[in-house]
């Protein structure tokens, strides 16, 4: 089983989730986070005060699914939240080493 933590635009959001769904993933948890990286913020005015916004508004999406679905689901990330400018995201995958399911006790490949 590996987990699967995308960064994308918050705007390609629902993109992404219908195009996971159509690869068979339906369960996904998502996060409102800010961060930057290569491209480093902007400037914005605000009451005539010119200040500099550091972090920028992501959203990050974790999955896990089982080793044989990684590269479906990495693919159809790429494809959904890429707009080919700076600032796409990044998708980082690890290993998990077990799963349970709290209402059932089901664990492992039974329990995604």
């Amino acid at each position: 089983m590996k987990k699967i933590e995308a960064i994308i635009k918050p705007f390609k959001l629902d993109e992404v989730r219908e195009a996971l769904s159509e690869v068979g993933i339906t369960g996904l948890t998502v996060t409102e986070v800010k961060g930057f990286g290569r491209q480093k913020g902007h400037t914005e005015l605000y009451r005539g005060a010119e200040y500099v916004v550091d972090f920028l508004p992501k959203i990050k999406i974790e999955i896990v699914v089982a080793s044989d679905q990684v590269e479906p689901a990495i693919d159809a990330i790429v494809k959904a939240a890429r707009t080919g400018k700076i600032g796409d995201g990044k998708i980082f995958v690890t290993s998990v080493e077990q799963v349970v399911r709290i209402r059932t006790g089901e664990t492992n490949e039974a329990a995604i």
